[in-house]
């Protein structure tokens, strides 16, 4: 028989209905019983559109209040919320919403964009929605952990994208496994910067719930408003990716970060050592993770009594996680493997996809990874960003990391471009932080990378190409 909880948003309401749920910049605050309440009004007019148990309902926005608002309200009405990229073109929507059956999108009223070209039967602002009458039916009072909540796709760099399936127990066991890791203080308020519609975003707003904290909502990631928060707002961890913490770096020049910031968890891929370094000599508590959207968020996180010690890991995996590296021995790189609760059961209707990542409920990430003698984990690549150059393997992350150690260099990508001789080669893309020659870049790296690992070009852009979350998209390098 599938476990089943109370759900989750009625239960803190009645646990602690006046503390806050969400916090915004601009001081104001709901409750978790307002939360509860807007959550079970807005699925009451949600009903009015004949949503129901299994509709499967888009939401096209940027963080808002009233997308959180939308969420809870499909898990009272057992509808399943299908999370869109706000930055995808019409025609990658337009997939999206077909292979996952979406009946029903809901969009934030200030959506810059033209949606008129989105193949739904109906679409919906949230301001509409709640012009709507309620209809008076039974919301959820239970949720069953084997139930799907969300679907979220793949950002599609190695073929069409997939869309995970997210159960309430992939979510349930996500928060629990990052608080027995990271634990959990009174005083905790977890700043969003990155999107509700990716898995990070998503997951900490489940985290907010189950855990009774506070949630610090930011639309986007802005460097002075992040900044700001964490120094005078009491926020004491931050979810980011690599260029977010680069960019805080600047931002706090001399400064110091005060006590109450416990943890900045770093997802989104390999991180530059020389960055970390930088992080440590300012006392900036910065902790890896590993995860992925299917992993429902991270799966493998550096313990704080570790973060120094290891700097560089990931760490190892939750506690209710297991990870190995597929026929590798300890030191070898191979690829990542997990398996967990909080692990996607599949892709939703894609057989093939299924058969090819899941095996015996392990999960092979395509990711490339090492495990050290104490089963700690150092995420090396992803396997489709491999550049194998006359028979050698060349990690792009080991050249951008080593690069990024230049001061004059703010930003830096590498991606394999096809070459006759070796097959493939590295090519760098640089975005400068003061004036630098592809000479002065050649013989820095040159000190410290194997002959066969230096870039053979190297291009001077303004930006490099980044998803929603700010993850660097190599594929998009060279085209």
């Amino acid at each position: 028989m599938a476990e089943i909880i109370p759900h989750w948003l009625t239960k803190q309401a009645d646990l602690a209905p006046e503390a806050i749920a969400i916090e915004l910049d601009d001081g104001s605050e709901i409750s978790f019983k307002e939360l509860k309440e807007r959550s079970q009004r807005f699925a009451k007019k949600l009903a009015r559109l004949e949503v129901r148990e299994g509709s499967h309902i888009g939401i096209l926005s940027t963080n808002d209040i009233r997308m959180i608002v939308a969420i809870h309200a499909l898990s009272y009405l057992g509808a399943v919320g299908v999370l869109l990229n706000t930055r995808l073109t019409d025609e990658e929507i337009n997939y999206q919403v077909r292979d996952a059956e979406v009946s029903i999108l809901l969009t934030a009223d200030g959506l810059k964009r033209d949606t008129t070209a989105i193949e739904v039967n109906e679409i919906q602002s949230f301001s509409e929605v709640e012009t709507l009458t309620e209809k008076d039916l039974p919301l959820k009072s239970e949720l069953h952990l084997d139930d799907t909540f969300t679907i979220i796709y793949t950002s599609g760099t190695t073929g069409f994208p997939k869309g995970v399936i997210h159960t309430y127990g992939n979510h349930w066991w996500s928060a629990i496994g990052s608080a027995l890791n990271l634990g959990l203080n009174k005083e905790d308020k977890w700043l969003i910067p990155l999107p509700i519609f990716h898995v990070s975003g998503l997951s900490t707003t489940i985290k907010s719930v189950i855990y009774g904290m506070p949630l610090y909502l930011l639309e986007k990631f802005d460097v002075e408003d992040v900044h700001q928060a964490i120094m005078e707002k009491g926020v004491t961890i931050i979810s980011v990716v690599t260029l977010m913490v680069q960019r805080l770096i600047d931002q706090l020049g001399e400064d110091r970060y005060p006590d109450t910031l416990r943890c900045m968890l770093l997802g989104g891929g390999p991180a530059p050592k020389p960055m970390l370094e930088l992080a440590k000599v300012k006392n900036i508590p910065v902790f890896q993770s590993y995860g992925m959207t299917e992993t429902a968020s991270q799966i493998v996180t550096l313990s704080p009594k570790d973060a120094l010690e290891k700097l560089g890991s990931a760490g190892k995996p939750l506690f209710p996680a297991q990870l190995r590296i597929s026929g590798k021995a300890s030191g070898h790189v191979g690829e990542i493997q997990v398996k967990g609760p909080m692990v996607t059961r599949g892709y939703f209707k894609n057989n093939e996809a299924n058969e090819k990542a899941m095996d015996n409920g392990w999960l092979s990430t395509g990711d490339l990874g090492y495990l050290d003698e104490e089963g700690y984990l150092y995420v090396v690549d992803r396997r489709n960003d491999l550049i194998i150059s006359g028979g050698e393997n060349i990690y792009p992350s080991e050249i951008e990391s080593v690069l990024s150690g230049m001061e004059q260099i703010r930003e830096v990508g590498v991606a394999g471009k096809p070459h006759d001789i070796w097959g493939q080669v590295p090519v760098a893309f640089v975005v400068k932080r003061q004036e630098v020659s592809r000479e002065e870049i050649i013989s820095y790296a040159a000190e410290r990378l194997a002959k066969y690992k230096l870039p053979k070009e190297i291009h001077f852009v303004k930006e490099l190409p980044r998803n929603a979350s700010n993850k660097l998209m190599r594929n998009k390098l060279i085209t």
